[in-house]
């Protein structure tokens, strides 16, 4: 693997919504499928809304697997990090993260980061190389459709 491999991909964009409306879409597991630009989320049972680091929300994937995300960082309205893993696994080492700064009321700057910086399951490496800025900007634009017409 080549040393100078970037394995930290983000994108960035305003949204036209506050932070509150934004973060609540992302917080509440149930509701990420609806956003996701990697088309890779089918579903996520209702109640499982994030509070806290330590939090750990189950999501299904288009394949059939089921993930648990273990939540490693979150302060409300700004940030929220999670490290998915196979059932009653370990992360292997990947991070998919939010930071929201509330320009204003109405203005919210989205930061959509994954950071593969730790992985150390070489059997996800091709997918992880495959997670472009594109994506991730999609998520954002997703996001942004939903937040601005009221989640």
């Amino acid at each position: 693997m080549p040393d100078s491999e970037d394995r930290v991909v983000s994108a960035t964009r305003v949204i036209s919504a506050n932070a509150e409306t934004i973060f609540e879409l992302i917080a509440d597991p149930s509701r990420q499928p609806s956003w996701d630009g990697n088309n890779n989320l089918a579903s996520a049972a209702a109640g499982q809304r994030v509070r806290r680091v330590g939090d750990v929300f189950k999501t299904v994937l288009t394949n059939g697997a089921v993930r648990e995300n273990h939540v490693v960082e979150f302060i409300e309205a700004s940030k929220i990090a999670w490290c998915p893993a196979e059932p009653r696994k370990q992360p292997p080492g990947h991070l998919w993260r939010w930071e929201l700064n509330e320009i204003n009321n109405t203005l919210t700057r989205v930061t959509h980061t994954y950071d593969w910086t730790a992985l150390n399951d070489e059997t996800r490496l091709d997918r992880a190389r495959a997670t472009t800025a594109e994506m991730l900007r999609e998520s954002i634009d997703r996001l942004a459709l939903l937040a601005q017409s009221g989640g």
